[in-house]
Formats: C-alpha cells, sequence, structure tokens
C-alpha cells in the first residue's frame, strides 16, 4: 500500500493557522505536524475531546499545544481552525 492509499481524509489548514504555526518553535512544530499529518488516517485518533457548544469541532492534545478542528464527514474534510499552547487562558 503507498502512501496514496492511506490518505483517507483531506486536512486543511485555515490561513491563520498556518501563520501562527509558522511561529511555534521547531521541535514543537515537528510534533504538532505530524499529529497533524496523522488526522489524514483518522483524525479521531489520539487524545481528542468534542468541543462544548455544539457544531462540529473538536481538540486534540499533543503535549502544551491544542489542535482545535471541524470535522466534515460526508466530504471526509477536516479543517484546523487553530493551535494554541495550554494555557490558563487557553480556554
Amino acid at each position: 500500500m503507498n502512501s496514496a492509499e492511506k490518505k483517507l481524509w483531506l486536512v486543511a489548514l485555515a490561513g491563520p493557522t498556518q501563520k501562527s504555526l509558522k511561529r511555534i518553535p521547531p521541535n514543537d512544530r515537528a510534533r504538532l505536524r505530524a499529529a497533524i499529518d496523522e488526522m489524514e488516517e483518522n483524525p479521531l485518533r489520539g487524545d481528542i475531546r468534542k468541543l462544548k457548544g455544539g457544531g462540529d469541532g473538536f481538540r486534540r492534545r499533543v503535549g502544551d499545544w491544542r489542535i482545535f478542528f471541524d470535522i466534515y464527514p460526508e466530504e471526509r474534510r477536516v479543517v484546523v481552525t487553530g493551535i494554541e499552547r495550554r494555557t490558563s487562558t487557553t480556554y
């Protein structure tokens, strides 16, 4: 099986998310990028929580970082809406 066959979901980063990812320290950025790449196979793998308040929002924990994303199952598409370091003011 080649890598193209394994990618079952389209994962897109919103514009502001791409910008914030560039400002993250290189070691953390690599871990976050690996987690985002894993979401192409299964977006609900890992430490995932559905966000309260309805909607399609989820968050994935990657160390001190949180990846916020929406899932559109009918399109098999995931949109990463934000990446933030977990602090007392994150939520």
